[in-house]
This record gives C-alpha cells, structure tokens and sequence, in this order.
C-alpha cells in the first residue's frame, strides 16, 4: 500500500483508510480477522471510526490493541459544545481502549450556526484544545458536508486536517469539493476523502445490497478503481473506505494498481457521472 504524507503533520498515511463501519454490528472475531487482515495483508496504517457508527468503537478497539503502536487512529465527535465533546471524547477512548489519537475531528459539520457554536465561548474547539495540550489527542481536524462550513471551519482555525467528500459524481454534477480542495492545498491543511466509492442517492423502495451505507455505491470493482483513481489522483492524502469490508477490499486492490488519470479519462468519467443524482450538496447553497 502506497503512503501519502498528511499536510504539515509528518504522519504518513497508506492511501486507502479504514472506516470503522466496516466492523459495526460484526462478530469480535469477524471484526479481528478484517483488522488483522488490513493491518498484516494491505498495509493499511489508517484507521477512522467514530461514536456514531453504532458499536463500532466497541469491535475496533480490541482488533486494534494489537497495532496500536504502528497505526494512525482518527476518532470524531458530532457534540459541538465543550461539555459534551469532553464526554464525548473520554468514551472514544475507553472504548477504542488507547490513552490518545492521533487525529481528533469534528464530525459532520453542516451549517454556519455550527460552526459558531464550535469556535465560540464554551464551544467544542476548546475541548479539541484542552486534549491537545494533555496528550490525549495529537492533530485536530474536521469532517464537513457542506462547502459553506468546511469553508468556514478553515478561516476560523488551523486545523491539521479535512475529511471531505472529494467524489466523482458530487465533483463533476454537483460541483462539490474544487472550492474546498483549493482553500485546503493554500492553507497546507492535509486532506482526506470520503464518501470515494458513493455513486448515487437510494431510489424510493430500492432493494438495497449495501445496508451500512445510506447511498448506492459504485456496483463493480471496474466502477470501484474509476472512483479512487478519481480521487487520488488530486493532492488528497487518503480515501476512507465505506462500511462494507468487501467495499474495503476493492479500495485497497485500486490503491495497488493507482495511476494518475489522464486528461481524457477526467473527460471519460465526467460523461459517466451524467444523469446520475450525486449524494451532496444534500443542503441549500
């Protein structure tokens, strides 16, 4: 597995992450096996979850107490005030059974009201903070869903890191992410995908093959390699894997036969992107 350096933080990161779902609702010894595998097998060094990904905290923690030492752990909270995020970041831990993380981030942020409760008096950057300067986490970030917040979220604070929907279809029908990216690369913020493998919202009574993800992802690994090599082939660090393990695994087959696009083929999936009904903006611009 390839590694790209995080922004200004020295961490080097294998290009494909491992999202936490992947091991929610799953059996210890399920969620072991699929650690163990992408720890030893693909050379994943990369790992995100959060509290709100049911009890994937719980199946994580113990599959990667063996590799705690030689991974980069990522953790969120969706609290957007002090007191809660301090709870909020004491249960990560615990659960995820480690002293620290090594990325802590605000997760989902949507609006500019959010926005202001974060960075204002008794807003949750002031937990992000105090954790920085006990040792409990060592770089501060952000997730976001609308340009108008990671935009904000970035003026407001140096962040180390973004975790963005940097995806084909959003890019090229929505015209998602160029903004963001831009601001990011200028500001040497490091940038992480996700959302990489979505293709489309659910149809109404849709028989769904996916059910940790509420999109339709990319059917074929053909359509899986098209949508990483999308991505990283912009000055992104990292994908996160969606919540299934098989989604994991075509990810990381992409990641190990990457090139860069070409011109023609930016083109070739732009095309490919037409009519299909991209998963953000979900907001009002």
């Amino acid at each position: 597995m390839k590694k790209r350096v995080l922004g200004n933080t020295g961490e080097s990161l294998s290009i494909v992450g491992f999202g936490g779902i992947a091991v929610m609702n799953e059996e210890p010894s399920v969620a072991q096996q699929t650690v163990a595998q992408a720890v030893e097998e693909r050379g994943i060094n990369y790992f995100d979850v959060a509290p709100s990904y049911g009890n994937a905290e719980e199946r994580l923690g113990p599959a990667l107490e063996p590799y705690r030492d030689s991974v980069f752990l990522a953790c969120k909270t969706g609290k957007r005030d002090a007191a809660e995020a301090e709870k909020e970041l004491s249960r990560s831990l615990e659960r995820l059974r480690t002293d620290h993380l090594d990325l802590y981030q605000l997760h989902g942020v949507t609006t500019l009201e959010e926005v202001q409760q974060i960075m204002g008096p008794g807003g949750a950057l002031e937990t992000f903070l105090r954790a920085r300067e006990q040792g409990r986490v060592r770089f501060l970030g952000f997730s976001a869903h609308t340009e108008e917040a990671a935009l904000a979220l970035m003026d407001g604070f140096d962040f180390d890191s973004i975790l963005f929907p940097f995806n084909w279809v959003c890019w090229n029908q929505g015209k998602f992410g160029p903004r963001v990216l831009q601001k990011a690369v200028d500001k040497k913020v490091g940038v992480l995908a996700l959302k990489t493998l979505a293709k489309r919202k659910w149809q109404e009574d849709e028989q769904r093959k996916w059910t940790k993800t509420w999109y339709s992802p990319v059917d074929t690994f053909e359509e899986a390699s098209m949508a990483v090599r999308f991505t990283l082939s912009k000055p992104i660090t990292a994908a996160v894997s969606p919540g299934h393990a098989e989604l994991l695994w075509w990810a990381c087959d992409a990641a190990e036969q990457f090139t860069p696009l070409s011109e023609e083929e930016e083109n070739e999936i732009a095309a490919r992107s037409a009519g299909l009904d991209p998963i953000f903006p979900q907001h009002p611009r």
